[in-house]
Parts: C-alpha cells; sequence; structure tokens
C-alpha cells in the first residue's frame, strides 16, 4: 500500500486495503493511517468516512492515537471538509507537531489565513515548537490572503526565531506572495539576498507572479534565469515556457507569443489535457477534456445542456 501511495496510485492503495479485509486480516495503526493517506490523494471522502467509522467501532481495542486521528485531520482538510477535520483534531486527546501541521495546512490550503494564523499561534501556547512544514503552511496562508508584510516578518525571523533555516520552498513562497501584491522589486532582491543559489521553483514563482499582473520585462528575466538552472527539470522548462508564451498574449505580443509556441513545438511538448474527478455515493469518476469515450456521454451532454441552454457550443 505504501508502496503504490509513493507512485501516487491513491486509488489501488485503497483496493489493496478493502482486500486485506476481505482475507479477514485486521489492520493495525500504519494500516489505517496508510489507507487514510490513500483515500487523501485521490480525495476519496467516501471511503475516508467509512474507515472512520471502522475505527469509531473498535475504538475500545484500538482507541483514536496520534497517529491515525492525524490522518483522519489530513484526509478530511485535503477533501476539504475542513468542519471535520476540525471536530477530529479537538477531539485528540494528543497531539504532536504532525496533527498541527495537518490543521494549519487545511486552512492555508483552502484560503482560510486568519484561522491558520490563530492555530499556529495557539500551537505555540501549548509548547509545541513548529516545524518548517508549519511555517511554510503559514506563509502559504499569507500568500492566499495577500499578508506581504507578516509573510516576510516570518521568513526573516524563522532562523531566529524557530532555529529552522528557510529553504527554497519557503523563499519560492514569499516571493509568490510579494508578486501577487505586485511588490516585483522586493521579490527579485529576496530572490537575489538568498543564501543559496535559487532553484528552478523560485524563478517558477517569481514567473507566476509576473503572469497575474502581465509583467513581459520580469518574466523574460525569470524564465532566462529557470533555463539556465543546472539540473532544471524539462517539466519544469516546458511550463515555464508556457506562461511566457501566455504572457505574450495576454500582453498584445502575438509575435512573440507564437516564437515561444514554435520554441515548445521544437521542444516536442504536448499540452496534457485537463481533468476533472468528482465523487458520487462512494465512486469517483474523472473527466478528460474533449473526451467523447465516457460510457455516458451522450447523458452527460443532454443535462449539460438542460443546464446550460444559453451557451451550447462551450459544452
Amino acid at each position: 500500500m505504501s508502496g503504490l501511495i509513493r507512485c501516487g496510485l491513491g486509488t489501488q492503495a485503497l483496493g489493496l486495503f478493502k482486500e486485506m479485509l476481505v482475507y479477514g486480516l485486521e489492520p493495525d495503526e500504519f494500516c489505517l493511517t496508510t489507507a487514510l493517506t490513500a483515500c487523501a490523494q485521490s480525495g476519496n471522502l467516501w471511503e475516508g468516512r467509512w474507515i472512520h467509522e471502522y475505527v469509531k467501532k473498535r475504538k475500545n481495542h484500538l482507541g483514536l492515537d496520534v497517529f491515525t486521528g492525524t490522518a483522519l485531520v489530513d484526509m478530511y482538510a485535503k477533501c476539504g471538509c475542513l468542519d471535520l477535520a476540525m471536530e477530529v483534531f479537538q477531539g485528540m486527546t494528543k497531539r504532536n507537531v504532525f496533527s498541527w501541521a495537518a490543521m494549519i495546512g487545511g486552512f492555508a490550503v483552502h484560503g482560510h489565513a486568519m484561522e491558520a494564523i490563530h492555530y499556529f499561534e495557539k500551537m505555540q501556547t501549548y509548547g509545541v515548537r513548529p516545524d518548517g512544514v508549519v511555517l511554510l503552511s503559514v506563509l502559504t496562508a499569507c500568500r492566499h490572503a495577500g499578508l506581504a508584510e507578516e509573510g516576510l516578518f516570518l521568513l526573516n525571523n524563522m532562523e531566529h526565531q524557530y532555529k529552522i533555516m528557510p529553504k527554497h520552498e519557503h523563499y519560492s513562497c514569499v516571493v509568490d506572495l510579494l508578486c501577487r501584491v505586485g511588490r516585483f522589486d522586493e521579490a527579485l532582491k529576496l530572490i537575489k539576498r538568498m543564501p543559496m543559489k535559487p532553484l528552478a521553483s523560485v524563478w517558477g514563482a517569481l514567473l507566476n507572479g509576473c503572469r497575474i499582473h502581465n509583467n513581459v520585462e520580469l518574466a523574460e528575466l525569470a524564465v532566462k534565469e529557470l533555463l539556465e538552472v543546472e539540473d532544471c527539470d524539462k517539466d519544469e522548462e516546458d511550463a515555464a515556457l508556457v506562461q511566457l508564451s501566455n504572457i505574450y498574449f495576454s500582453s498584445q505580443k502575438s509575435e512573440d507569443g507564437y516564437r515561444i509556441r514554435r520554441m515548445i513545438g521544437d521542444r516536442g511538448l504536448k499540452k496534457a489535457p485537463g481533468c476533472s474527478m468528482i465523487e458520487v455515493d462512494g465512486r469517483t469518476t474523472e473527466f478528460v477534456s474533449g473526451d467523447v469515450s465516457h460510457p455516458l456521454h451522450s447523458q452527460i451532454h443532454a443535462i449539460l445542456r438542460l443546464l446550460f441552454p444559453e451557451d451550447p457550443d462551450t459544452l
């Protein structure tokens, strides 16, 4: 199960968990947390709730240990059920830094910045020292809320106050935050004063901010620097070129946009089709952009035409 999850195959890992139950094998804490991680990875809320009920029934025997509780908080948060995540979190008799990280991360990812910051402050009153993951979640919350001063203050005080050296992901988050609020000069200065050589992710964060505000000049610099990073992943390079071409087109620089598109074509890049997933009655279905092979394709489109009769060409 752990191997399948590491390969991004959460649904298959859940299938293996259910097969284990069919054979009469009783899962321990490790198996339960692994299965809940699979639910979080695949967005399978129905299966996650079933496992939660399974744990409740065995409470006298197994109990809600800190590891299972943390996995439940993480699963509910990643499935978008923050109320259930909070219910589990508040019911835990023991919590560790990972429990707090799961709850704070859930708030941050879903845009509840003030709640994330509140829980960050609360964990410290309980004597729990935040780790790098928690600090990244708080920075993410600041990014979503546009809290530039708070994000900068936290980054600049990580080493002194929490004895944690900022990593590339912390710098990337604050660079993105500064760009989102239009403070491009500060973002570039922050990159230049990094104690380590910036990775592609940092330049990618700068590029993403340029896309939001159509800052062509800085976007060109970001792509140039990103392409010069040693051991840069080809996917990162391709994604950066796609972003740059989009920025050109948004800025009415079509000639440059087509030039980058030709460059992308020469590199052999093909854009992966967009897809989305939805869970109904415990069954997860994936929809791929432009796909007509779904067995219920005709019925789905008939319903969509009823819902959006004024815009039939988009279906």
